[in-house]
């Protein structure tokens, strides 16, 4: 069987600050709203403390078992594109661990390849919030 199509991932940067983050903080989430509160940057908290709606996307995990949650009208948007998510400086939102940190992080983006596309869309719907108790 193959795997999913990947579509999210850390930079080298990003992943060493999760872990950074998970050692201060415990097991980690991202949740991406595309709302308030800087926008289109991913939002990282401590797991459990952002209650994730039952349609949000549950897009996979990264730095191993961290999961990447978007919202679902979000994803609708974004449903035909990779994200890495990297770490650059300045300060982001309040509410997102990093910020203390003096760093914020970021979504970079490509659109998937024609094959990438085609695969995803043939792979069974992505977890949402109603399906998964994270």
């Amino acid at each position: 069987m193959e795997a999913r199509v990947r579509r999210v991932e850390l930079t080298r940067a990003a992943e060493d600050l999760v872990n950074r983050l998970k050692d201060m903080h415990g097991p980690l989430m991202f949740h991406q709203s595309g709302g308030c509160c800087d926008g289109s940057a991913p939002m990282c908290y401590p797991r459990g403390e952002f209650r994730v709606g039952a349609s949000d996307v549950l897009l996979g995990h990264v730095a191993g078992d961290t999961p990447f949650w978007m919202s679902s009208d979000q994803f609708a948007y974004w449903r035909h594109t990779h994200l890495t998510v990297d770490v650059v400086p300045g300060r982001g939102s309040g509410f997102s661990l990093e910020a203390p940190e003096g760093v914020r992080f970021l979504l970079r983006s490509r659109v998937l390849t024609d094959e990438e596309f085609q695969r995803a869309e043939a792979e069974p719907p992505l977890p949402t919030g109603a399906d998964v108790t994270d």
